[in-house]
């Protein structure tokens, strides 16, 4: 079997066929051919009519245009994309879209070896296990089979054809592809490789087939997501400017940066098959679901819905939360010293500190940086410059966390209360049994809009890299595998710091 009709149904878009917001056929970003695609130029033409006429099982209108364009050929007839990086929503037909490719590669390409990636070796077998079932359970498939075509062993599982075409899986571990020349490789959830273990070894196992090609789907990650985020962001500057490898691809099902989970324009943008399998009342129901919950829920809806990118998958403070309590007018905390609080963080390197100042007033936290140090040895300038800025603010109270980094740093000035140490009027206190509540108390207030700050550019992001880390049934902000957030803990502490300070001497408070 090696000659499949070329001739294909006009692809024109879904949306607007009937009634309703559907999804969109054509991604919001992609990579643009350099010639006209037509069946001499893309062997995407080919798949469509693999997946209808052999399969029986038709490509969606958003899976004809995708395969066209990463089918594109160079005039040698090798694949135009070394790598096609493919970002679309979760349950879309990507599981569909990939048995396609795969069975298309080895019943009509007959390439030696394909490769199917995933985070799991169980995750990879059940694909392998659906392209198995595919083959044999097809007419025409099955007469191209041997009778050991399929090999179950764990670890060796593997589909042959009589041409000698196989079908291999593993798992996305740095052994995957060793040992192995591989012509195909499709990568499923590329946002789940946190190295580049698996992507060296995979990848680089096509090295001696010219036209190799490996085909990454997944939907959105965040910092985490290394390997996404190093083939996303040259492809998306070739897209922009027009430099860079043209064999990179990137065709990308999101919706564009900053939109609301409930608008369904945006989310059509992100799932192409909005209103044909995917409900879209259940996922507008979702996705007011997602917005009132925040943290994780929401991180989660817009990388696997909206594919859209996000620092933390499990942020502790809500990103657009924080975002809205910025004020272009802070307030001047000065005329209120008498109920300013102070708090000073160390990061745990020792490369970065912060002192953050609060002041509760008519029922909001204003919060200011008063001083950030950074550099390793910064620590030093702190203990010679802090009783200054100190005395200078004259705060009620100024806090620290003895269980972090800052307790050498605290230790310090501890021994230095003979030379006129804390400040009159100024306590110090240690946060120690407060740790959990501090750190939870934040993120609530930041969310009730009880949190206003000036939108320092640090602070800002100390906030966007703090993420939960458990602690019983409760939480702390997560110092290790992150970037400095002394300034969060800062926060959080003056913050506290502010909101338990006794009302000023000699005023009566209301009940």
């Amino acid at each position: 079997m090696t000659n499949v009709s070329s001739k294909v149904p006009s692809m024109s878009c879904a949306p607007g066929e009937r009634p309703g917001v559907r999804g969109s056929a054509t991604p919001r970003l992609w990579t643009p051919p350099l010639v006209e695609l037509t069946p001499e130029t893309s062997y995407g033409y080919d798949v469509i009519a693999f997946a209808r006429d052999v399969l029986d099982q038709p490509l969606d209108p958003w899976q004809e245009w995708l395969v066209v364009h990463l089918g594109e050929l160079l005039p040698d007839g090798r694949p135009r994309f070394r790598i096609a990086l493919i970002l679309v929503a979760r349950q879309q037909g990507k599981s569909h879209l990939a048995r396609c490719l795969t069975l298309y590669w080895m019943f009509v390409e007959q390439v030696a070896l394909v490769l199917g990636l995933n985070a799991t070796l169980s995750y990879a077998k059940e694909q392998w296990q659906l392209v198995c079932q595919t083959a044999t359970g097809n007419e025409w498939l099955r007469s191209e089979l041997p009778s050991n075509a399929i090999r179950q062993t764990i670890g060796e599982e593997c589909l042959r054809t009589n041409s000698g075409s196989r079908y291999k899986i593993a798992a996305a571990n740095r052994k995957a592809g060793r040992s192995l020349t591989v012509d195909r490789v499709l990568a499923d959830e590329l946002r789940e490789q946190h190295s580049w273990d698996a992507w060296n070894a995979s990848y680089n196992a096509m090295n001696a087939r010219p036209n190799g090609q490996l085909v990454a789907i997944t939907n959105q990650g965040d910092d985490a997501a290394i390997v996404l985020d190093a083939i996303r962001e040259p492809a998306l500057a070739y897209i922009e400017t027009g430099e860079g490898d043209s064999r990179v691809g990137l065709f990308e099902w999101s919706s564009p940066p900053g939109s609301d989970p409930t608008d369904l324009q945006a989310l059509a943008m992100a799932c192409p098959d909005l209103g044909n399998r995917t409900d879209p009342d259940a996922l507008l129901g979702a996705a007011i679901r997602a917005k009132r919950a925040g943290g994780l829920e929401l991180a989660s809806f817009r990388t696997e819905v909206m594919c859209m990118r996000v620092a933390l998958l499990d942020p502790a403070i809500d990103p657009d939360c924080w975002s809205l309590a910025a004020t272009s007018s802070p307030m001047d905390l000065a005329p209120h010293r008498k109920r300013v609080a102070l708090c000073l963080d160390i990061s745990l390197d020792g490369s970065h500190a912060t002192l953050v100042a609060a002041l509760e007033h008519e029922g909001q936290v204003h919060v200011d940086v008063v001083q950030a140090w950074s550099g390793y040895g910064c620590t030093k300038r702190l203990r010679a410059e802090l009783p200054a800025l100190v005395a200078k603010v004259r705060p009620r109270v100024l806090g620290w966390f003895p269980t972090g980094p800052a307790a050498a740093v605290a230790a310090d000035m501890a021994k230095s209360r003979a030379r006129g140490w804390p400040p009159r009027g100024c306590t110090v206190e240690a946060l120690t049994t407060e740790t959990t509540a501090v750190c939870m108390a934040l993120p609530e207030l930041v969310r009730a809009g009880e949190i206003v700050h000036a939108g320092d550019p640090m602070l800002d992001a100390h906030v966007a890299s703090a993420q939960r880390l458990r602690r019983g049934d409760g939480w702390v902000y997560q110092r290790q595998g992150t970037g400095p957030i002394d300034g969060a803990y800062a926060l959080a502490g003056a913050v506290h710091l502010a909101r338990t300070l006794p009302a000023p001497a000699g005023k009566l408070v209301a009940l």
